[in-house]
């Protein structure tokens, strides 16, 4: 009997380490979208993949899917209700693909990509934290959709669209222009390119189309960062003429700051880490202050703008660990996220309660090192921000 539970204990260890390793980490306690993983091959399968998913804080749910081949796939989330969810997509080494929170029309999620052969992660959230239950679809271009999709982004000029587009500039040209002025541009690909496209400016709302010259819509975002947009094509696009649509959600008279660059993943990775939406290494590539050992409760003022400032913390045993982020003036607006050594996320939270912008952690832990980020929201914030950190341990 003790062979037969030690066995069972080891299969029970390599199942959960397998699980965790979706996505780089990113895809731990994930479910196949199909039930299991050959009917979730997206590029093979005969109708949409769907399940119904109970979001409980800032937990996410997690969907599994893989392509046999390069598809076109439409990725949704709809809550029920109320529900508000957001979406992340995660490729199989845990680089974010895209986001997006309401693409899909009314408060539900869409994303609709090229991919290519694979396994990937899509993290579901509710926006406010908030319980939620909502469904997530995956499918081909092709089959029935879950969303409506947002309406098409008024250019609020007397562009004709792509036959009149304005040319861009070579790749790593920037602009700096209102909707009104331009809301259509052109540019070539002299060879098979990967691209990352921003809009930004966080008052016009801006959101982006790109298509290739048939008119072809390959790619849309609209809230990836914030209100700012972002279309990231990490598999290159082939050579030729494209034209990319630029609107605005807000207001179309304001300038709009837009790049056009080839993909480079170092950089991707550095604003992944500006963001916090990933871990940075532990190898010293990053800038991380240690703050020590958490026995009790430690406390430090960090001073933070609108990139994420990282600290590293040691845990001598499981318990229970709470950290907060606390204004210390009426400008500050802080952020919060929690991860552990592999890069996991803990938790995440902005504002905690109802009445203030202070952000709180509170998980179950382990004995180890968690890295914690701390960052502003709000354009050009920067301030002091309290961090205070507790443990407590079980009752004997």
């Amino acid at each position: 009997m003790k062979l037969t539970m030690t066995c069972i204990a080891a299969v029970m260890m390599a199942t959960t380490a397998a699980a965790q390793d979706h996505c780089g980490g990113a895809g731990a306690g994930g479910q196949w979208i199909g039930g299991t993983r050959p009917a979730s091959d997206i590029t093979l399968a005969d109708a949409h993949r769907e399940q119904l998913a109970l979001v409980l804080g800032d937990a996410p749910y997690v969907g599994l899917f893989s392509l046999s081949d390069t598809t076109s796939v439409r990725i949704e989330a709809a809550g029920r209700g109320a529900g508000d969810p957001l979406i992340e997509i995660f490729n199989a080494e845990g680089g974010i693909v895209a986001s997006d929170d309401d693409s899909g029309g009314g408060g539900a999620a869409r994303a609709d990509l090229e991919l290519a052969a694979g396994q990937y992660c899509v993290a579901m959230k509710s926006y406010e934290n908030a319980p939620m239950s909502a469904f997530m679809r995956i499918g081909r271009a092709e089959h029935d959709a879950l969303t409506d999709g947002t309406v098409e982004t008024p250019a609020a000029t007397t562009d004709a669209g792509c036959d009149t587009a304005r040319p861009f500039g070579p790749l790593g040209t920037a602009q700096s222009v209102a909707v009104d002025e331009t809301a259509y541009w052109s540019f070539t690909l002299d060879a098979p390119t990967a691209l990352t496209i921003t809009a930004q400016n966080n008052d016009a709302d801006p959101a982006i189309k790109l298509f290739d010259n048939a008119g072809t819509q390959i790619a849309a975002d609209d809230d990836t960062d914030g209100l700012n947009a972002r279309i990231q094509e990490i598999t290159p696009i082939p050579a030729g003429d494209y034209c990319l649509n630029v609107g605005a959600i807000n207001d179309t008279a304001l300038p709009i700051d837009i790049s056009i660059r080839a993909y480079d993943p170092a950089a991707a990775l550095a604003a992944l880490y500006a963001k916090g939406e990933a871990a940075p290494p532990l190898d010293g590539s990053v800038d991380i202050t240690p703050l020590g050992t958490l026995d009790t409760r430690l406390r430090r003022d960090v001073q933070a703008g609108n990139d994420t400032v990282w600290h590293t913390l040691d845990v001598p045993q499981s318990g229970l660990m709470l950290i907060e982020a606390i204004a210390t003036s009426a400008q500050d607006d802080p952020w919060l996220v929690v991860y552990d050594d592999l890069g996991r996320q803990i938790g995440q939270n902005d504002d905690a309660s109802a009445g203030n912008l202070n952000s709180m952690v509170t998980a179950r832990v382990q004995s180890g090192t968690y890295i914690i980020g701390v960052k502003q929201i709000g354009d050009d914030k920067t301030g002091f921000i309290r961090l205070v950190l507790e443990r407590y341990v079980p009752a004997k």
